[in-house]
């Protein structure tokens, strides 16, 4: 079972006073993270103004310093329309990172992620597949790109854990109904985080959190940060193991 820790996501700077922005904040939080028990890092770049941004002026000194500062650490990087909302542009961009991640996310319910996936894989970046619905994971069968895969996210954003987690089960059983054995992540956001993590748990699934899905600890407190946050995780596995 593996833990990844979200480092920032799409919050706005000063959701959160701990929340990683510079790409000197990124690399001290992904190190305080991966020493709290995190196996990889899953980050959303962001610009000197602190907006996020797929500019290969913005991804390739952020990797290189995570590369030269965490050897051997896996990074993740987000493809989300958040961070460019035009999907040619997007495209376009992740065409001319001259440094790759070792994973990037495509949320397939977005317009033009069939494409960028295709994009990633042929550049042998692997690729996590973010379903949000059922529609997405239909998606992803559809593809033609389903056994290329590294990952699929499994990423229900219900506002309740009973809804979330229904449609995470419906999401499962497309894939199921596929033959896909593709390993999955599950997570929720916010007040589902810390529920859904725990039942990812007791599934053995993959894991993660971080100040993307919750600024919240398991008692409901605001978050020290992002160690804290994967501390806990790390815990919660621990005692399932």
């Amino acid at each position: 079972m593996r833990i990844v820790a979200c480092l920032n996501g799409d919050r706005r700077p000063g959701a959160h006073p701990a929340l990683p922005v510079s790409p000197e904040q990124i690399v001290g939080d992904a190190r305080s993270a991966v020493d709290a028990g995190a196996d990889e890092v899953h980050i959303h770049p962001r610009d000197g103004a602190g907006a996020e941004s797929l500019e290969p002026q913005v991804v390739s000194p952020l990797l290189q310093l995570l590369r030269s500062e965490l050897p051997g650490v896996a990074v993740s990087l987000t493809t989300a329309l958040s961070a460019e909302p035009d999907p040619v542009r997007r495209y376009d961009l992740v065409q001319r990172w001259s440094a790759l991640p070792d994973s990037a996310s495509v949320n397939l319910h977005e317009p033009g992620s069939v494409e960028v996936a295709r994009l990633l894989i042929d550049r042998r970046v692997d690729v996590e597949a973010g379903v949000w619905s059922v529609e997405a994971a239909r998606i992803l069968v559809a593809s033609g790109l389903a056994g290329d895969f590294a990952r699929v996210l499994v990423e229900p954003t219900q506002a309740t854990t009973e809804e979330a987690l229904a449609n995470a089960s419906a999401i499962d059983r497309v894939l199921d109904r596929a033959g896909l054995e593709i390993p999955r992540l599950l997570h929720g956001r916010d007040a589902t985080a810390w529920p859904i993590l725990d039942t990812a748990v007791a599934a053995g699934r993959d894991v993660r959190i971080g100040l993307e899905d919750t600024l919240r600890d398991p008692e409901n407190r605001e978050a020290e940060d992002n160690a804290a946050l994967v501390a806990a995780a790390t815990a919660r596995t621990s005692a399932a193991a």
